[in-house]
């Protein structure tokens, strides 16, 4: 009795379908070229992903500010541009600044006040992106404090002592003729969220806030004591910080971290839907479309987000002055010190960012 035997076959033809032989031997051929065909597809994706140099990057509040990071990492355009971005949140941008001069985190997206106050701690960071470059922050009382003088002897909640809802604290009460911590106990709460809550159950008097709880506390019936929006002042507020050892050690996944903020802040100027999608992604328990569509919109608008993300040397210098009459150590700053304009320069010189908004 003869034993059929397996027609002859080439790897070709089976890889391209040319064939319909059914024997048993070439079928196990067909599985071992699918086999080796995945484990080499697979060795290619690996290879792909260890080419991605990976960061650790905090924000350091549920806020608008902290939205050209949020959207880099959902939309994907870090891993566009090389990185694989971890992001870590931080209550507070002095605990993200920490972090940060520690060497536990890579970037942080950071404000002016906690920035300066960690190079008169003796460490070096620079912002490399600009990020927002103005304050879009209310001072707000309980609904029966109509007054500055009602705030007197009574609380103001921030976030943490030495952040930016700190330094606005403040300089929002010196605007309204009160002196904090003399006039007005200045008491470190959280977030815009935890201030809110201290509010609404009486625990304070008084907090600072920016979009959209500042519009959620309006129509709560909370009293604005002071618009610092409405004085326009130059201010760097929160942009993409890191420490001048990481650019020595780390400069092409600096630049390469700049260019995904940039297309960031280009996704947030022209894809609304998919802005505001993200924002209530990581604001979570806020479900107030109304305010966070206001909020968004004042957000994205070119003077508050430029679009070629130049740290503010102007706002940098109303940080020194404004904390130098309490620390006259930071007058012998000056803003060339906390930037590292390289990166932004380099887009903006080659066209890159022009191009961006001529598509």
């Amino acid at each position: 009795m003869q034993t059929s035997r397996p027609s002859r076959v080439s790897w070709l033809a089976i890889f391209q379908g040319k064939t319909s032989v059914t024997n048993g031997r070439t079928r196990s051929g067909s599985i071992l070229l699918i086999f080796f065909l995945v484990i080499a597809g697979r060795a290619v994706n690996a290879d792909s992903a260890q080419k991605l140099t990976t960061l650790t990057v905090a924000y350091s509040a549920i806020s608008y500010d902290q939205l050209p990071a949020w959207i880099a990492k959902e939309t994907g355009l870090f891993t566009k541009n090389g990185l694989d971005v971890q992001l870590v949140y931080f209550t507070g941008g002095t605990t993200a600044a920490m972090a940060l001069v520690s060497g536990d985190i890579a970037i942080s997206q950071n404000a002016g006040p906690e920035i300066v106050n960690a190079h008169l701690a003796g460490s070096d960071p620079v912002f490399v992106a600009g990020g927002t470059v103005t304050l879009d922050w209310w001072l707000m009382g309980r609904p029966e404090i109509k007054s500055p003088a009602q705030l007197k002897g009574g609380s103001v909640a921030i976030s943490r002592f030495g952040s930016v809802s700190d330094f606005v604290a403040r300089f929002a009460l010196q605007r309204i003729g009160l002196t904090a911590d003399k006039d007005v106990a200045v008491v470190q709460v959280g977030t815009n969220t935890d201030r809110f809550v201290a509010m609404a159950s009486k625990r304070v008097e008084g907090a600072v806030f920016n979009p959209p709880t500042s519009f959620i506390g309006q129509k709560n019936g909370f009293t604005v004591l002071a618009d610092v929006a409405s004085l326009g002042l130059a201010f760097q507020h929160t942009g993409a910080v890191t420490t001048r050892k990481f650019i020595r050690e780390n400069a092409d996944a600096v630049s390469k971290y700049v260019k995904a903020h940039v297309e960031a802040i280009h996704r947030l100027k022209t894809d609304r839907e998919t802005g505001l999608k993200v924002a209530l992604r990581y604001f979570g328990k806020i479900r107030d479309q109304e305010s966070m569509e206001k909020a968004y919109d004042r957000y994205i608008r070119d003077s508050q987000l430029p679009r070629k993300q130049y740290p503010t040397l102007e706002g940098l210098k109303t940080v020194l002055t404004t904390l130098g009459e309490k620390d006259p150590r930071a007058r012998a700053l000056k803003p060339e010190d906390l930037v590292d304009l390289r990166f932004i320069k380099e887009l903006d010189q080659n066209g890159i960012i022009d191009a961006l908004y001529a598509r």
